[in-house]
């Protein structure tokens, strides 16, 4: 990088420094990289009998002075740059915390609301699949209204709904009602993923963005462990319809203040020229999505649509149904949910993180891509098959224990089969194979959670539903290796190619 005098000060970019001597006598002392001539020079004009010593002087101070420079720069903290942009990542943070703690409100409270409400388990597993069918009806649709409204109102009219839909949940007295406020919710979550990954590409370098995104997206994570963790306090305080009003009206805090806080880089008078400056170092590069049809033509788009839909919809069922597990089959009341979910939980975050790391670890020691992502999604299925064995469990805390390995091994499977979208497809295609995958994934669980309700309703019993939930992951890999037995780069056609360009 060459000398370059900006707000932050001066920069100086010198892997090496060396002094070229030029034509008619000029010496240029050039300050660059890897010995590129676009540096800034000082240059010093001698006669043709210059003095060798004199030039000689000349270089050495230039160099000197270089050197200090160049020490200033290493020592001016990278601060200096700002912070503002994670100010904007940690509100995003917020949001999917916020989410995934909204969502999760009816599971914890779900046994009681059962008995009290004199709920089948039929009708319970229809107010779940309004959710899921909102869900999958706003992934459609989510990114085509924050495109034409801007993050900003984009992201306020999603968290709008979800804010008032989960705060609606105090007015339902019946399954229809449930089911309004559950639909309205999820078509408002819908918007959060697709709304938190463009503020991403506004704010943050491209090198940056997959940290920001990593940020925020552990707020499902977090939702997931605060859910238990304070909704049983709220309703055990306050009633059940406090749990609702409380996380909704987080919503709505967080509405104002995004409202209040967020606008463009450009728009924003409390962001520093130079970190405007860093945020716009490197120019966004226009990546058009290819046509949702064109990709259905290709075996690897259907491979990761089949795995998410087999598998998202047992996530969906340890989401909606553990609480009502453990209150049947241990007895646990409302106050003591937490410690279990949570511990189930936290094994979930081990997994997400140790599925990544695997495939890596693989990678690195030889193994091809395709062997080692099938190995570790393989392996990930082998902590899930013992789920089974769940419900006949007679101890509480080994059924915890095997319903966490599975949400570990879920997590881990989830990590790989996302990747496989990166390993398949050019990455201007990405986004639309992520995005046929999630309405998979949300169409998979409507259904798995009407046959659910219908299992429990026929038998009384959680055996079939553990059952089925370690056998979707064994069926989830065979597809996978039948559809695509080798990981091999989908290159698109020309067709797909004029869509794009």
């Amino acid at each position: 990088m060459p000398f370059r005098y900006d707000e932050i000060g001066l920069k100086v970019g010198l892997n090496r420094h060396f002094c070229d001597v030029h034509p008619h006598n000029e010496t240029k002392v050039t300050f660059g990289e890897g010995g590129d001539n676009n540096g800034s020079a000082i240059n010093f004009d001698g006669d043709a009998d210059g003095d060798g010593m004199r030039r000689a002087e000349h270089t050495r101070d230039a160099m000197a002075h270089a050197r200090n420079e160049r020490g200033a720069a290493t020592a001016a903290p990278s601060a200096k740059i700002g912070n503002y942009r994670w100010r904007i990542c940690a509100l995003l943070l917020a949001a999917t915390t916020i989410s995934y703690i909204d969502r999760q409100v009816l599971g914890v409270l779900a046994p009681f609301l059962q008995e009290k409400m004199g709920w089948s388990e039929v009708q319970y597993s229809s107010i779940v699949t309004s959710f899921q069918a909102a869900y999958a009806i706003g992934l459609l649709c989510a990114g085509a209204v924050i495109d034409r409204f801007g993050t900003r109102i984009g992201y306020a009219i999603a968290i709008g709904i979800w804010s008032l839909a989960a705060m609606s949940h105090s007015l339902a007295t019946g399954v229809i009602s449930f089911a309004i406020a559950r639909f309205a919710l999820g078509l408002g979550e819908a918007g959060n993923f697709p709304a938190a990954i463009k503020a991403v590409a506004e704010w943050f370098p491209q090198r940056e963005r997959a940290l920001a995104a990593g940020i925020f997206n552990s707020g499902s994570n977090i939702g997931a462990i605060a859910a238990p963790l304070l909704v049983p306090i709220v309703a055990a305080q306050w009633g059940w319809q406090a749990a609702f009003l409380c996380t909704g009206a987080l919503s709505a805090t967080w509405l104002a203040l995004w409202l209040r806080t967020y606008r463009t880089p450009d728009q924003e008078p409390r962001l520093s020229a130079a970190e405007r400056a860093h945020i716009g170092t490197e120019p966004a590069v226009p990546t058009p999505r290819v046509p949702w049809a064109q990709l259905l033509r290709y075996r690897q788009t259907w491979a990761f649509a089949a795995a998410k839909f087999i598998t998202d919809p047992i996530w969906w069922f340890f989401l909606f149904w553990l609480p009502k597990f453990l209150h049947a089959q241990y007895g646990l009341g409302l106050l003591e949910l937490g410690a279990p979910l949570i511990t189930i939980f936290l094994l979930a975050d081990a997994g997400s993180i140790a599925g990544g790391w695997l495939a890596g670890a693989l990678i690195r020691r030889g193994m091809s891509v395709n062997r080692a992502r099938k190995t570790s999604m393989l392996i990930c299925v082998t902590l899930i098959l013992p789920v089974m064995f769940a419900a006949k469990a007679d101890n509480l805390w080994l059924a915890v224990v095997l319903v966490g390995l599975a949400t570990a091994g879920h997590q881990g499977w989830s990590a790989n089969v996302y990747t496989l979208t990166s390993d398949l497809f050019p990455r201007r295609a990405v986004a639309s194979v992520v995005g046929i995958g999630g309405f998979a994934g949300a169409v998979g669980g409507m259904l798995i959670s009407t046959v659910i309700g219908l299992l429990l309703q026929a038998t009384g019993s959680y055996v079939p539903v553990f059952l089925m939930a370690g056998g979707a992951y064994v069926l989830a890999w065979v597809v996978v290796q039948w559809l695509v037995p080798r990981l091999e780069p989908v290159v698109l056609d020309h067709a797909d190619n004029a869509k794009v360009s």
